[in-house]
């Protein structure tokens, strides 16, 4: 790169994947080398500090340039910015860049210096993708099925169609608690929102029962002479176990009820009831929709 010609800024953006490739947009069209991304914060910086406006019609100028080169990278940066990869924004403008610069071929070697730390990130957000198509735990909220997740990607986007196939006939909502977004399904229709926290009332009693049936199930099964809990943290690790049914103990639902467990329950958190709050009757209308993963 010639360091006369292209300016170090630091590209501010409202955080959006479209967002992002206007700031890949500009970049070139300015002659400005990104040495950081910031989101809508207040953005501190010795360097330059630019704000880039989404213009949807130059991201999908961007987009449309990195699919002709390859639907391979296209969809690298695409999920590539759905993923916890620390400073991903500078990874994945080193990635189009290179891209521009090279052609695809790189993304053919794992070993690559750019490409690596975004496949590696690549692999842990298909291994969660791929846990949470079966570990999600849905409850029953007068016939609405509402469940919780703590991800460390934003997976949602992409688990949207899987579960709107799987429950077509269902009205249902799944909350990410780590990225504070909400997948909505009803009618044959889905939203992403972003809401800030989400309340969810106490559980019926029917609910409960079937809480404590499905428990039960899971103990039954369990054949006792072949515990590996080892083998079993590798294939149901613990972090993703806060939001299962089936490893609460057998006092939460008395818990959820107002009812003081003993201590050692109060350390494992109810699965669709966090702190103890109520969710409202109807979804609020004014949160902001979830920015999709592809302009």
């Amino acid at each position: 790169m010639n360091s006369v010609a292209w300016r170090d800024v630091v590209f501010q953006y409202d955080g959006t994947f479209e967002g992002f490739l206007c700031c890949v947009f500009e970049s070139y069209v300015y002659k400005e080398f990104p040495i950081a991304f910031s989101g809508n914060e207040e953005c501190w910086s010795l360097y330059e500090v630019r704000y880039v406006v989404t213009e949807r019609e130059h991201a999908r100028r961007v987009y449309d340039s990195i699919l002709r080169r390859s639907k391979g990278a296209a969809d690298v940066v695409r999920r590539g910015f759905l993923t916890c990869l620390p400073e991903k924004e500078s990874r994945l403008y080193a990635v189009v860049r290179k891209l521009y610069e090279e052609g695809a071929g790189f993304l053919h070697n794992i070993s690559d210096p750019v490409y690596y730390p975004v496949a590696k990130a690549l692999r842990h957000l298909s291994g969660e993708l791929e846990k949470l198509r079966g570990f999600v735990r849905f409850s029953d909220y007068k016939g609405v099925l509402g469940a919780e997740i703590e991800p460390k990607n934003r997976v949602l986007p992409l688990l949207r169609k899987h579960f709107c196939d799987r429950y077509a006939n269902e009205a249902f909502f799944i909350y990410d608690r780590t990225n504070k977004e909400l997948l909505v399904y009803a009618n044959s229709h889905s939203r992403l929102l972003i809401v800030d926290s989400l309340q969810l009332s106490l559980p019926g009693e029917e609910e409960v029962q079937f809480r404590r049936l499905w428990k039960r199930f899971y103990e039954t099964i369990a054949i006792q002479e072949r515990y590996n809990p080892r083998c079993q943290n590798t294939f149901m690790p613990k972090r993703y176990r806060g939001t299962m049914t089936e490893f609460l103990p057998d006092d939460y639902e008395a818990q959820q009820k107002g009812v003081n467990p003993p201590a050692a329950c109060a350390a494992f958190p109810s699965p669709c009831a966090p702190n103890g709050k109520s969710e409202p009757a109807i979804l609020p209308r004014s949160e902001r929709s979830a920015p999709e993963s592809a302009p």
